[in-house]
């Protein structure tokens, strides 16, 4: 099996990698991924929230950390800064992604292990996020000592049902 390799990505990886992102992110939508959209996701509707993440990158208003496997796409984690005065202190994790032909190699592990590595390094010592209710992410965060906050009933539209959400934090 392949080495995976962990590495934070810059506005110019993302677009030469967008096709595996564009894959990964509809790969995550159509198998039942709460993140955000809803399927089917188009190949052009994730290009442009791609494309806008690049851009976003530019600006350091996120950062965009990847997982690769013999040079394909397979995992992605991003960190979102607050960008309130009173919050500089903060950041959100977002779209913690494994590609389905891709799990249980413990991918998701190593992303979140060098994420919050580059958080730390970026001056973050509060990260917050958000995971479907008793799901396979609720275990991975408690695995690596996140603190669950709480639960918003009917968060969120996931196949034609409205799902609990599970709020935890980590301080770093």
């Amino acid at each position: 099996m392949a080495e995976i390799v962990i590495q934070r990505f810059n506005a110019k990886a993302i677009r030469a990698h967008r096709s595996g992102l564009v894959d990964l992110l509809r790969d995550a939508v159509e198998n039942g991924a709460s993140v955000s959209f809803l399927p089917p996701l188009s190949e052009h509707d994730a290009l442009a929230w791609w494309l806008k993440v690049a851009e976003q990158v530019l600006t350091e208003e996120r950062i965009v950390i990847v997982a690769t496997q013999a040079d394909r796409v397979v995992g992605c984690v991003h960190v979102v800064p607050a960008t309130v005065p009173n919050g500089v202190h903060r950041a959100e994790v977002q779209k913690v992604l494994v590609h389905t032909e891709a799990r249980r190699q413990g991918i998701a592990r190593q992303l979140m292990v060098e994420m919050e590595q580059i958080a730390r390094e970026a001056g973050i010592k509060l990260l917050m996020l958000d995971t479907v209710k008793d799901s396979a992410g609720e275990q991975l965060y408690q695995g690596l000592g996140w603190t669950k906050i709480g639960v918003v009933p009917r968060f969120a539209l996931l196949d034609g049902y409205l799902i609990d959400t599970v709020y935890y934090y980590k301080e770093l």
